[in-house]
């Protein structure tokens, strides 16, 4: 029966909610079969508490509230909202004094009400006080039916039960009410009173609303009969919900109106845009509004499903991702890993911003791309796909991006962040960006800093980092800026800014960092100048839309490269990979190591050259890479540790200490991994030694790997399994769609060992 240790649970109002909640009890095994627990209920229609005797739900009940409470460990309030401050009047005045302190002897008290702001009130009025007692809840479930003939054990199972406890409620209460809802294998959540109302007027309480109107409306005309005669299934699903309990949607609006007003005001403004757009035949700002709803549909879904996690929500994963790789195997065939996430962030923000309609190709359909795209949707620009990889964007024009309703949220997309961050700094409205929980962590100060020289106003958390709220309407100044760290996104995001500032911007690397930002401005027609070390622009220009075809990701082959250099008996080739000057450390540095790799089919697309990478098995030497090698393989490291532990020798690795700020400390993620399977290794502040296993069939062992929600050492350890002596379960992989979807189903047509697996997190 899980933890639930109630003596006995008084549930007041036994209705569909209350009697599937005892029904879900039930079927957990509360109070049967000698199993302490007892459920009564409270009603005041006799026949519903005989009824729910009769189908084995409650073992007694009462019509009168009174002769119940004594005995009860655990309240249930299930009435309707307006109903709710009488029966808490009524419990004030029988529980005894000091029995809602909330301890664990003591009585706890829940609802399940729609609002929580007018039950909270109610219950300041009756008790006096919050007691510590009681624990504000919302289960998000039901159904159309009612009473508790409708009754159903698996009304919860799987669906969201919101808690929302206050200040004054006590911990221990909020457990055994956790305990009574994860029984009836419902998701817990927590939000504060308020941000609930908010949430629920909007995602529940407003479409009743209309599903009512709707149906009121049509209902009333002349040729109503046709009207629901021919209703197709899209008719009949929007206004399934009218079918509701008419009271008791009453008593939520009238509880909750001013949130529920304020969702209408925005759903109206919605309405009136579209009918503008219907009006003036405007087929491109429809496309925009369908596009962005529709997408956006799809894309929340997706991050609630498989990130699982919702900054603006606080919403807490549920479960995790966990990659099994069993030792053996090898590498062969030919095969195109997914295209470039640089490019294809890239490509869409100078799309939203060019004059006229760019097609992309090879678009990255990641988390982390897709999260840029929803974006700028937000912003208003007119987006198709992506399908296939394929991406139409409706450009604006530099100052044609629209105010966005909420926080532009970017998942786990550190490039997104800090080049949002120029590009939004010019804009002339406020904006907010917000992550997961991994890119919260992440610095931006190294964005935020020089744009505050230029003259934008940016707001950071603790420690420089998000969420990044910017203000608009700042007048940008060109700056002369020595980066004080090679680093492709600062560049990136201070050239960005500079499209908007007065003058000239101009950026002095102290490294030569990847350059994919300067050739796709070249691209769009905006000219950008480069001398040594130094690239500048002049603010002010335009963009003009151009064709993008996005080349395969050498972050995401480099994982194959090393798969196949490190397994005897591998022949691979990899398709149109990108092999921008400022992206192949990792080919130099498997060259230098001893790697069989050549490039076949050398030529431009897009301004980006690309070629087929074909590598075959040989073994690998330790070295001392070369630190000018480091910031053109920054990103690759992950995989390249791999491949120094399956050496001959020694590997050193020098300045490198960028590694320790990416979506993990990359350096101690990949050293806590290795010594996890057994590799000798010394960790340094800016770097690592790695002692390779030599020419052994077996390099290392087995084991398990914390993964840290970073999709590089996931996949780094992937690979790894290739020399190892027993499997390697990685844990916490769920981000590895945000650079790699389809990472182990392509690992397996080369010849891997891998398979997903996925546990539920109890809540």
């Amino acid at each position: 029966m899980g933890g639930v240790r109630e003596s006995r649970i008084l549930i007041v109002g036994l209705g569909l909610i209350g009697g599937s909640l005892a029904a879900a009890l039930r079927a957990a095994g509360y109070g049967l079969e000698n199993r302490p627990g007892e459920i009564v209920a409270c009603d005041p229609d006799a026949g519903e508490i005989a009824l729910g005797i009769e189908m084995g739900l409650i073992d007694g009940g009462d019509t009168r509230l009174a002769p119940l409470v004594e005995g009860a460990s655990l309240i249930v309030l299930a009435v309707p909202v307006l109903a709710m401050e009488s029966v808490m009047v009524e419990l004030a005045g029988v529980l005894p004094g000091g029995s809602l302190d909330g301890t664990a002897p003591g009585v706890v008290v829940t609802d399940v009400g729609s609002t929580k702001a007018a039950i909270r009130d109610c219950a300041l009025r009756a008790f006096g006080r919050l007691p510590a007692g009681l624990v504000l809840g919302h289960p998000i479930a039901g159904s159309e039916k009612s009473g508790v003939v409708a009754s159903n054990p698996r009304l919860y199972a799987n669906h969201k039960v919101i808690l929302t406890p206050v200040p004054e409620t006590a911990p221990a209460a909020v457990d055994r009410v956790r305990a009574l809802w994860r029984a009836c294998r419902a998701e817990i959540l927590e939000m504060e009173v308020e941000r609930h109302d908010q949430v629920l007027a909007r995602t529940s309480h407003l479409p009743h609303l209309l599903a009512f109107s709707l149906v009121d409306t049509l209902a009333r005309q002349d040729e109503r009969l046709d009207i629901f005669r021919y209703a197709a299934g899209g008719f009949r699903d929007f206004t399934r919900i009218a079918g509701s309990d008419p009271v008791m949607w009453r008593d939520i609006f009238i509880a909750n109106r001013d949130a529920v007003l304020a969702s209408l005001d925005d759903f109206e403004a919605g309405v009136s845009r579209l009918r503008q757009a219907v009006e003036a035949g405007d087929g491109d700002a429809m496309l925009a509004i369908f596009d962005r709803a529709s997408h956006a549909r799809h894309y929340f879904d997706s991050l609630l499903n498989q990130t699982s996690y919702q900054a603006e929500y606080q919403m807490q994963q549920q479960g995790r991702l966990t990659f099994l790789a069993s030792p053996g195997g090898r590498v062969a065939g030919r095969i195109r890993v997914p295209g470039d996430k640089s490019i294809s962030h890239r490509s869409i923000m100078l799309g939203a911003l060019a004059e006229g309609v760019t097609e992309v190709k090879g678009f990255l359909e990641g988390e982390d791309s897709l999260a840029t795209l929803q974006a700028f949707r937000e912003m208003g620009v007119a987006i198709e796909g992506p399908h296939q990889g394929r991406v139409i964007v409706h450009g604006v024009g530099m100052h044609g991006l629209k105010a966005p309703s909420g926080p532009l949220y970017v998942g786990n997309a550190g490039t997104a962040m800090r080049l949002f961050a120029g590009l939004l700094a010019g804009q002339a409205f406020d904006t907010e960006l917000i992550g997961d929980a991994s890119l919260t962590k992440r610095p931006m100060g190294r964005v935020a800093d020089p744009l505050r020289l230029m003259g934008a106003v940016i707001d950071t958390a603790e420690g420089g980092r998000p969420p990044l709220k910017i203000r608009g309407g700042q007048r940008l100044k060109g700056i002369d800026y020595d980066m004080p760290m090679a680093s492709a996104q600062v560049k990136s995001c201070l050239l960005l800014a500079g499209l908007y500032a007065d003058g000239e911007t101009r950026v002095r690397e102290p490294a030569p960092t990847r350059d994919h930002t300067e050739r796709m401005l070249a691209g769009f027609g905006y000219e950008v100048h480069r001398k040594g070390d130094t690239c500048w622009l002049e603010g002010g220009g335009t963009l003009a839309a151009a064709p993008i075809d996005v080349p395969s990701d050498i972050s995401s082959a480099t994982f194959f490269l090393v798969a196949a250099a490190i397994t005897p008996g591998s022949n691979l080739v990899l398709e149109h990979v990108g092999i921008n000057p400022t992206r192949i450390g990792v080919i130099n540095v498997l060259k230098l190591m001893g790697a069989d790799l050549w490039l076949v089919n050398e030529h431009e697309v897009g301004g980006e050259p690309v070629a087929d990478l074909h590598i075959r098995y040989a073994p690998l030497h330790g070295i001392d890479i070369p630190e000018d090698q480091v910031p053109l393989a920054i990103d690759e490291f992950p995989a390249l540790f791999i491949a120094a532990a399956s050496a001959i020798g020694t590997t050193r690795l020098r300045g490198a200490e960028e590694l320790r700020v990416k979506e993990s400390d990359r350096i101690q993620a990949m050293a806590d991994g290795l010594a996890a399977i057994g590799v000798e290794h010394t960790v340094l502040e800016d770097g690592i030694d790695i002692v390779g296993a030599g020419e052994r069939e077996v390099a290392y062992g087995g084991g398990r790997i914390d993964s840290l929600g970073d999709h590089r050492i996931a996949m780094a350890f992937v690979i790894a399994s290739l020399r190892a002596g027993d499997e390697i379960i990685i844990d916490d992989c769920a981000n590895v769609a945000t650079s790699f979807p389809g990472f182990t189903a392509l690992a397996r047509t080369v010849g891997l060992k891998v398979r997903e697996e996925t546990d539920e997190v109890a809540p």
